[in-house]
């Protein structure tokens, strides 16, 4: 008990992330379970803490609302169930928070809002303005215009970027069970619950259980995942059971609830963060074997001499990745040129730039800056979601 309250004591912003499997029951949302929620949380705010919460439940309340059996497989229909639980899921919120006088804010993006970076600071600004005015903001997918080109892929994603967003200290997964187990608990009677995770290996991966439940679309693999995020950017994580009442108070007292997830001594910085994990990957270049080991050994850009070939269709500003001759994943990186000046300037010097183009950006094509290598990120191959 005395290492995890060491740890959380000094959190003072958190992100707490509640899964579909937690908010709904059989006969729609459950209120008792919001109600304890929305309690422990304004309990937490008079001690201090700043509390943004990433909610799932839409579309889970939205197939209740209308009596449908299973998620439907049309994007337009799942837009539609979306439209009609995400109104219930806020009126549920307002009246659970309203009996303890906090006021909410409802807070729909998408990942294009976060790929572009003028909008990830306006984001960042709006959340920080509403907790300067004491008010929780409540945040989910914007289901009801999503499609899969702009999609987080389930909430666990979602609560990652946004604790590295808000610079929390601090994120809380409440899924409906009690934490990471080496086995299946589900179908496995001796699976043993781990109660301290320091590094998210491709063991811990495997403990994972990639299949989603009935309501929502993560499971445990996606939030180790986040938790792997998140701990790269020094935040630790908590998977814990969230239909237990005043779970929070109780991992904030420092009782062993859940799993912990012990964030990284070395952390990689926020933008660097936004740049791996946030922005969707536009394409792809291929590179020498010298401009990979300038760049894996030496901490160099990436200059056009080394580039062997350009893949895919991007602009000024897109997230690639970086590949080898042999398709191995090197680094991902924010480039200075569009995919079809890149093509005429490939191979070339530095200064034989302007002579092909007509204009000069950068020397670079991609700014050592602007550039994460993929061994850093420990495991980042299964980090990447490659869009192009």
């Amino acid at each position: 008990m005395g290492a995890r309250k060491e740890i959380l004591s000094p959190v003072r912003r958190v992100v707490v992330k509640v899964g579909s499997g937690v908010l709904t029951g059989k006969n729609g949302l459950n209120t008792r379970i919001i109600n304890n929620l929305t309690a422990d949380i304004c309990e937490l705010k008079q001690e201090g803490k700043e509390i943004i919460l990433v909610s799932s439940g839409a579309i889970a309340s939205g197939l209740k609302k209308i009596g449908a059996g299973e998620r439907p497989k049309s994007i337009s229909k799942q837009q539609a169930i979306a439209a009609i639980g995400q109104s219930r899921l806020m009126m549920a919120y307002e009246r659970a928070f309203a009996r303890h006088g906090q006021k909410v804010a409802q807070i729909l993006i998408t990942r294009d809002d976060l790929n572009h970076r003028e909008r990830y600071l306006n984001a960042r600004n709006t959340i920080f303005t509403l907790l300067s005015w004491n008010v929780v903001p409540i945040i989910n997918e914007n289901d009801t215009v999503v499609v899969d080109e702009i999609k987080f892929g389930d909430n666990d994603n979602l609560s990652a970027m946004v604790t590295s967003l808000t610079e929390a200290l601090l994120l809380i997964s409440l899924t409906d069970i009690d934490g990471l187990f080496d086995k299946d608990p589900r179908t496995h009677k001796d699976a043993r619950i781990i109660k301290v995770v320091e590094r998210v290996t491709r063991e811990v991966l495997r403990y994972g259980n990639s299949i989603p439940g009935f309501l929502g679309r993560g499971g445990m693999a996606s939030k180790i995942k986040a938790a792997q995020k998140v701990t790269l950017g020094g935040v630790p994580m908590i998977i814990a059971n969230g239909s237990k009442k005043h779970i929070l108070k109780r991992i904030f007292q420092g009782e062993e609830e859940g799993t912990l997830f012990l964030p990284r001594d070395i952390s990689i910085c926020s933008r660097k963060q936004w740049i791996a994990f946030t922005r969707s990957l536009r394409g792809a270049i291929v590179i020498d074997e010298g401009a990979a080991r300038a760049i894996l050994k030496g901490g160099k850009s990436l200059l056009p001499s080394g580039i062997r070939e350009v893949r895919g269709r991007f602009g000024v500003g897109d997230s690639v990745l970086l590949l080898d001759k042999g398709e191995n994943k090197l680094a991902i990186g924010m480039v200075n040129y569009q995919s079809g000046d890149i093509k005429k300037i490939m191979g070339c010097r530095t200064s034989e730039i302007e002579s092909r183009l007509g204009f000069k950006q950068e020397d670079e094509v991609i700014h050592r800056d602007n550039l994460v290598v993929i061994e850093d990120l420990e495991g980042g191959e299964e980090l990447c979601q490659l869009t192009a």
